[in-house]
């Protein structure tokens, strides 16, 4: 799955130029000009071979005035009918629409409506996780997925930590996606069922316990936690490698124990061993 290089539109606002064509970025290295279109990016993504591809899509962060995320909304939109018929007939690989419109529900109406015309193998939620905060993401998420088809799959982009991803899935998303993982590794910071833990913090040094006695990952099978704190403090390579590694496998495991509640129809009991696990907080030092 590859992004169309809409986010990179909001983040380099600084950066570039947009109009109803595409936006003109300017390189911050040597002030070069790069051209990104719907058409663009479609042949982009092609070229790169992948097999789920976004549509090109523009969206304000937030907060943003009501206008602002109305007329971007309406600009994705019609970028989404271009990304479409840039896209072609391609068996074996996906399109999928970006539903816009901030936080107002009649706006994200009026995407999905134009979106399901327009017709998608999927539907992404964009405009969320982009600094309106946990509580109002849901709150749009309590109606966004539901304006979308049921019979496609719906997926949250940019998200996230584990809480928001629990709470995205019990508002309907399937799908999600965010560099926390890595993101968090290299940083020393590590997921675990009881929250995370931050591998810097001197209360690790002398620990040798693993960071989760319960995860079966390389890290927590092979090391310490006085090991995973010292190759951090230290900014061996390894650190960032290993704590990547755990967390990656902590998210997969996150996820798969979702897909089995949900099939057994117990999400509202994995949901609440979810939080309690959190609350109890990381083992006690020694």
């Amino acid at each position: 799955l590859t992004d169309s290089g809409g986010f990179q539109v909001m983040s380099l606002a600084g950066l570039r130029k947009l109009t109803e064509d595409g936006v003109t970025f300017k390189s911050h290295i040597d002030g070069s000009k790069h051209a990104l279109s719907p058409e663009r990016s479609m042949e982009i993504q092609r070229l790169l071979g992948s097999d789920i591809v976004m549509c090109f899509d523009e969206c304000p962060a937030l907060p943003a005035d009501r206008k602002r995320i109305e007329e971007s909304m309406r600009l994705s939109m019609r970028w989404a009918q271009r990304s479409r018929d840039a896209f072609g007939d391609r068996p074996g690989h996906m399109l999928f629409g970006i539903q816009q419109g901030g936080l107002e529900q009649d706006l994200r109406a009026e995407s999905a409506e134009a979106l399901t015309a327009i017709g998608f193998d999927g539907y992404a939620i964009g405009g969320l996780a982009v600094g309106e905060g946990q509580e109002a993401m849901f709150g749009c998420l309590d109606f966004a997925p539901d304006q979308l088809p049921e019979d496609r799959p719906r997926y949250l982009m940019g998200v996230g930590k584990p809480d928001d991803i629990v709470g995205a899935v019990k508002r309907g998303i399937d799908m999600m996606d965010c560099v926390l993982p890595s993101r968090s590794g290299r940083t020393g910071q590590a997921w675990t069922r009881r929250g995370q833990v931050n591998l810097k913090n001197a209360r690790h040094a002398d620990d040798p316990r693993p960071l989760d006695e319960d995860c079966t990952c390389p890290a927590c099978r092979n090391y310490s936690r006085a090991y995973l704190h010292h190759v951090q403090r230290a900014g061996e390579m390894i650190a960032g490698m290993l704590l990547t590694w755990h967390n990656l496998h902590y998210y997969q495991e996150l996820m798969g124990e979702m897909r089995d509640a949900i099939a057994a129809g117990a999400f509202d009991a994995f949901e609440a061993r979810f939080h309690a696990d959190r609350a109890a907080g990381d083992i006690d030092r020694l």
